[in-house]
């Protein structure tokens, strides 16, 4: 009677160890599915963000790259402006001093004809045409 007590409870032990085991490897068949499930969304925001970084990057090194060239242009034409400033205070100075020659010989030409008819009371005549 107790030996057969005891087998009954034996086969029950066996028969829920087995059904826990069944029940333990469904549970984790079940979480390994849910894990990969979370896992493939979590990992296509991470694919998408490091997607999006590697765009910034590339574009952040192209605007780089215009900067620079952007920046030694405007340092060509400030070049190019100094030097039509400089070509412009040249002519301004060469107009100045054309003045002041042309003054200085409209000055002896006609400090020249004062001494010339001063000296000589009767003037030649040019013959005309």
């Amino acid at each position: 009677m107790y030996s057969k007590l005891l087998r009954d409870h034996q086969i029950k032990q066996s028969s829920i160890r087995d059904e826990n085991e069944k029940l333990r490897k469904k549970a984790i068949a079940s979480v390994s599915v849910v894990s990969s499930g979370l896992m493939d969304s979590v990992n296509g925001g991470v694919v998408a963000v490091f997607s999006n970084q590697k765009k910034i990057e590339q574009e952040a090194r192209s605007l780089q790259v215009h900067a620079n060239r952007f920046s030694k242009q405007t340092t060509q034409w400030l070049s190019m402006i100094d030097n039509f400033n400089s070509a412009l205070k040249e002519l301004g100075d060469l107009e100045n001093w054309a003045k002041t020659i042309e003054e200085d010989i409209l000055q002896i030409s006609s400090s020249l004809e004062y001494v010339y008819k001063n000296n000589n009371p009767n003037p030649p005549v040019l013959p005309s045409d």
